[in-house]
């Protein structure tokens, strides 16, 4: 097994990324840094970038490409990801980020950028049949006829269907998505960096995927 990797790992929502990159965090023993989270957290604690992207948030926006260069900046900075490595995932989401991360990256550049590719049917599909815990968050998925109340297992709270979660908002993120990232694909193709994966099969048979085309890129650097 290969460790102390840096990894991008890109796809539409729906394509698994956030479930791979747990796997792969653990597999390579690198910590997974999700954007997301990060953005959560700094607002939920207040710090100065949570501040500022709140603001971004609440006026209905996207987070703009300085706040998030900041703030994966300064999490590139701490010990674990310097000594190991890392999996990047929800950055960069637009070629200013990637250029920013190619300059902050300096002697430690990132050793591969996988595409999770899974046809946009698919996701939707995914996504519509998705559940979430209220209380906790947990994910479920709805199969067949549903009973109410569904209750989490995790921790007993309702488990519902999000107001987002439904075919039409999710071609609207889809929509922005494609707007986005396509020309991130391209700036990465371009440079030869670019790893697809089909990430349409099972979870399992994903993961080997991932982890064979990673390996592969490293053993040609």
């Amino acid at each position: 097994m290969i460790t102390g990797v840096r990894l991008i790992i890109i796809g539409r929502q729906g394509a698994g990324k956030g479930t791979q990159c747990l796997r792969m965090s653990r597999h390579y023993v690198v910590p997974h840094i999700s954007t997301g989270d990060m953005l959560r957290a700094a607002v939920r604690e207040g710090t100065e970038l949570g501040r500022l992207a709140e603001q971004v948030i609440q006026a209905g926006q996207l987070v703009g490409d300085d706040i998030m260069i900041r703030l994966v900046a300064e999490r590139l900075e701490q010990d674990d990801a310097r000594t190991r490595g890392y999996i990047l995932d929800g950055f960069p989401r637009t070629v200013t980020q990637a250029e920013a991360l190619d300059s902050m990256s300096g002697d430690r550049p990132v050793d591969a950028v996988i595409d999770i590719d899974v046809p946009r049917a698919m996701v939707i599909e995914r996504i519509s049949a998705r559940r979430t815990c209220r209380d906790c968050g947990m994910n479920y998925t709805a199969k067949g006829i549903e009973h109410s109340p569904w209750i989490c297992d995790s921790c007993g709270g309702d488990v519902v269907q999000r107001a987002d979660d439904t075919p039409d908002a999710i071609n609207r993120r889809l929509d922005l998505y494609e707007t986005q990232t396509s020309p991130l694909l391209d700036y990465y193709d371009r440079q030869g960096r670019l790893t697809v994966v089909d990430g349409s099969a099972s979870p399992d048979e994903v993961f080997a995927r991932l982890t064979a085309a990673i390996d592969a890129v490293r053993r040609r650097a």
